[in-house]
């Protein structure tokens, strides 16, 4: 039963999908699943966008260290275009709503949480990149705040397969009273 649901789509946007230094190969894979779902349901799909700072030195602590790293990934270096979604899910929106994140996770802000409980959601349906980064410290963020969790093992990818398997089989094993993983077939046929 999946009851309230939302679907989150983690940051399948241009920077990952193209030729920059965070590109993800297996985007291209998982892509066909997320349109399906997304496609059918636009109404019930929230897109997450990971939208890096201007500069390292406008964030703090370690976010800094980062972006000193990746500072040509910083909107001061960065294609504005490339922050968008990949142009099929962006045809998506509206109904599909989108939400910016600047960290890994989501419900940092809080604001996403307070969406989702005024439309009285209980299960978030996971799918997007990447499986063992943003995808994962989501499933963990909706867990900790009570909802149900289902990952749709077909539609999240990530840029480093060993992770990917080991993230899937950790939230599988140690999370599955508050956390499924299923096929994308197999949740539509749900509904």
């Amino acid at each position: 039963m999946v009851g309230n649901w939302i679907h989150l789509c983690i940051d399948m946007q241009r920077m990952f999908a193209e030729d920059t230094p965070w590109h993800v190969p297996w985007m291209r894979e998982v892509s066909p699943q997320i349109q399906e779902l997304s496609g059918r349901h636009p109404e019930n799909t929230i897109f997450t966008r990971f939208v890096t700072p201007t500069r390292p030195e406008t964030t703090e602590g370690m976010w800094r260290v980062y972006y000193e790293k990746w500072r040509m990934m910083t909107r001061e270096h960065l294609d504005p275009g490339l922050v968008d979604l990949i142009p099929s899910l962006k045809l998506l929106v509206p109904p599909a709503g989108i939400f910016d994140k600047m960290t890994y996770s989501p419900w940092v802000s809080g604001e996403l949480h307070r969406m989702l409980l005024k439309k009285r959601i209980e299960t978030v349906v996971l799918t997007g990149g990447e499986t063992d980064v943003c995808v994962l410290a989501t499933a963990l963020g909706a867990i900790d705040l009570g909802y149900r969790v289902v990952v749709l093992k077909d539609a999240v990818c990530s840029g480093a397969d060993d992770t990917h398997d080991a993230s899937l089989e950790l939230l599988g094993d140690r999370f599955s009273v508050q956390l499924r993983l299923t096929t994308t077939e197999e949740f539509l046929r749900e509904l």
